[in-house]
């Protein structure tokens, strides 16, 4: 049983991947997640980051169905924000194999990269 729990969590770490896997839909996340908690419409996202309407409903579709964001309707406005209890739970799930399990990658060194490229 728990091989089968194991199977279906990889799989569904696998889809939220393959989900940010595209440049535009990577951009989307960077964007709300500097964005969190308020998060953003879709007429401000659309704005910062150039795309058509209909790409950025696509992108944003994919996104909100493999659970990575949430969406809230405001009036006529669809208001986007970053799910972070799933991408804590995608970064808890790489963290424990790299840096628990096989201590391939210090802790310390996680955190100092996230820093750097956010000085970049």
């Amino acid at each position: 049983m728990a091989a089968q729990t194991d199977n279906a969590q990889i799989i569904r770490y696998a889809d939220m991947f393959a989900a940010i896997g595209t440049e535009s839909r990577l951009r989307i996340m960077q964007l709300l997640l500097s964005a969190h908690p308020e998060g953003m419409v879709v007429g401000e996202i659309q704005a910062e980051l150039g795309l058509s309407a209909s790409n950025l409903s696509h992108h944003l579709d994919k996104l909100r169905n493999e659970g990575l964001v949430q969406v809230n309707r405001e009036g006529t406005f669809l208001r986007y924000t970053a799910n972070t209890a799933a991408l804590q739970e995608v970064l808890g799930f790489l963290y424990a194999e790299c840096c628990t399990r096989n201590k391939a990658i210090k802790p310390e060194q996680i955190i100092r990269i996230g820093k750097q490229e956010t000085l970049k």
